[in-house]
C-alpha cells in the first residue's frame, strides 16, 4: 500500500489556498466596478438591492448613473456563473459604462444595440454555427426625472411596475446582448408614466429559478410576481428582509444553482438632491 505524500497534500493544500485568495481578490476587484451605495442612493433613495452571488465572484450585474434630469438602472445577467460568469459581467458592465457615459443622449434600445455590437466584436462572434452562443440577458431603464416617464428595453429580461396595488410586467425582446439563436434586429422600447410612490423592480432570473420548497420545484416566476406586489407598499428596507428571508425558506438545504440579483425602487416625483 502506498503511504499518502505529505508533499503533495502540502502541496494541494497550499493550491487551494492560493485559488481561494485568487477568487477572493477578484470579486474585490469586480464589486469596484458596480456603482457604490453612495452613487446608488443619489439617485434611487427609496431603493433595495438583492445581491447574492452563487459562487465568489458573479455573472450577474447592475448598473446605476445619472446626469441632470435623467437616470439610468440596469440589471444584467451574463452566460454562466462563477469566474466564466465573472468574465462576461465584467465585460458588459464596462462596455454599458462606456456607452451611458460617452453618448449621454442615446435611448435604452440605442444602447443596447451598440452593446450587442461591443460583444460581439470582443468575443469574435460573426454569427457562423461554430460560434459560442456568450452574451447578456439584460433590462436597462432611463428614467426622465422631470417628466417622470420610464424607458425601457430589454434583452431577454423584463421590468416590474407596481402602481395602485397592481404589477404590470414589461417585457423584454427574445434575444440577448450579444449572438443568439435568430437573426439580430434593432432592440425595442417602452415608455412608462410613472406617478409618486409606484415601485419598479429589475432582476436575474436567480430568484426564480432557484430549487426549492416541499417538492424540490422552481420557484418560477408568478411566484415572483406575487411575492413582489404583497411587498410593494412596504418600506424598502423591510422589501429587502422579506424578500431574502423567503428566498432562504424557500431554498432550505438545497444548493443556491445561480445569481441572484433583485434590485427595487420606490419613484418620487419631488427629488431631494
Amino acid at each position: 500500500m502506498n503511504e499518502p505524500n505529505p508533499d503533495s497534500s502540502q502541496a494541494s493544500a497550499q493550491l487551494l489556498k492560493e485559488l481561494a485568495e485568487s477568487l477572493k481578490y477578484a470579486a474585490t476587484i469586480q464589486q469596484a466596478l458596480f456603482p457604490s451605495q453612495l452613487q446608488i442612493t443619489r439617485w434611487f433613495p427609496d431603493h433595495f438591492l438583492v445581491f447574492m452571488p452563487c459562487q465568489a465572484v458573479s455573472g450577474d450585474f447592475y448598473h446605476v448613473s445619472g446626469r441632470q434630469d435623467h437616470a439610468w438602472i440596469a440589471v444584467g445577467d451574463s452566460t454562466g456563473h462563477g469566474v466564466p460568469g465573472a468574465l462576461m459581467s465584467i465585460l458588459g458592465l464596462s462596455t454599458l459604462n462606456g456607452i451611458v457615459t460617452q453618448n449621454p443622449l442615446f435611448r435604452p434600445a440605442q444602447v443596447l444595440n451598440r452593446m450587442r455590437e461591443h460583444v460581439m466584436l470582443a468575443l469574435r462572434q460573426t454569427g457562423s454555427l461554430k460560434d459560442q452562443h456568450d452574451g447578456i440577458d439584460l433590462a436597462l431603464c432611463r428614467i426622465n426625472l422631470k417628466e417622470h416617464i420610464l424607458e425601457f428595453a430589454g434583452a431577454f429580461n423584463p421590468v416590474y411596475h407596481v402602481s395602485h396595488g397592481l404589477l404590470r410586467e414589461i417585457p423584454g425582446d427574445s434575444m440577448p446582448v450579444g449572438i443568439g439563436s435568430e437573426q439580430e434586429r434593432s432592440f425595442t422600447e417602452t415608455r412608462i408614466q410613472l406617478a409618486d410612490g409606484d415601485m419598479v423592480y429589475l432582476f436575474s432570473d436567480g430568484y426564480s429559478d432557484q430549487f426549492g420548497g416541499p417538492d424540490g420545484k422552481k420557484f418560477k416566476y408568478k411566484q415572483f410576481r406575487k411575492l413582489l406586489a404583497s411587498l410593494a407598499d412596504l418600506p424598502a428596507a423591510e422589501q429587502k428582509a422579506r424578500t431574502e428571508m423567503e428566498f432562504q425558506n424557500w431554498k432550505g438545504l438545497q444548493r443556491q444553482i445561480d445569481d441572484v440579483t433583485v434590485f427595487g425602487f420606490r419613484y418620487r416625483t419631488t427629488r431631494t438632491n
